[in-house]
């Protein structure tokens, strides 16, 4: 993670700033900041999403908001981008069927709590370009280290080594985003095993192997 600032010290110190050191006064208030903004996205959505409402419930004044953050839409995209510095890794269950049960479980858990902030933000994403672009690194970034569950099951011989890893995620979590989100159908217990099984037995089947070179 880089410093909180985006800058050096300055020359003439030989020790950094308070408020600019890792986990100093800067750091903390982000914190504080998107903590309040996540928490006031799952209670009034993006349409009751102020940055007055975000520095009162973050204890910071307002300018502090609007002179690091901008707009609603600088707050969102820090919150995306925030989720993308945490160490998460799909679980390794020991079969490529049980990683995408896992991995599918896990989503289907963030997205029928309520309130669901990730169901939230993927619907702010729609009304802000700042929130989008930010929203689509982090799937980026899922997605990339979710490919370890595909190389996992061809280093075990569960798969041909030209299996497209990410068409293969697609396709198992879709269903959960599909029913949960779009459908907003009532959670399945069943469906996470259900959706990995049938792509185990279509990617065996080579459903998702990457076309042959011309």
């Amino acid at each position: 993670m880089t410093d909180a600032t985006g800058g050096p010290p300055e020359p003439a110190r030989t020790a950094t700033p308070p408020d600019r050191r890792p986990g100093g006064r800067t750091a903390r208030v982000r914190t504080q900041v998107l903590e309040a903004v996540r928490a006031e996205l799952g209670e009034h959505g993006y349409e009751g999403l102020t940055m007055e409402g975000v520095a009162a419930r973050a204890g910071v004044h307002r300018t502090t908001v609007y002179r690091r953050w901008e707009d609603v839409g600088g707050l969102l995209a820090d919150v995306l981008d925030a989720a993308g510095e945490d160490d998460w890794e799909p679980a390794d269950t020991g079969s490529l069927r049980g990683d995408l049960t896992a991995l599918n479980d896990e989503i289907q858990e963030s997205l029928v709590v309520r309130p669901s902030i990730p169901q939230a933000l993927m619907a702010a994403s729609f009304r802000s370009a700042r929130a989008a672009d930010a929203q689509q690194r982090l799937w980026e970034d899922r997605y990339a280290r979710c490919e370890v569950i595909v190389e996992r099951a061809v280093e075990r011989g569960e798969l041909p080594s030209h299996t497209d890893a990410r068409r293969l995620l697609i396709a198992s979590t879709a269903p959960l985003y599909h029913q949960l989100v779009l459908l907003r159908t009532a959670p399945d217990p069943r469906m996470s095993a259900q959706a990995a099984t049938t792509t185990t037995l279509a990617a065996a089947a080579g459903a998702f192997d990457r076309p042959a070179a011309v």
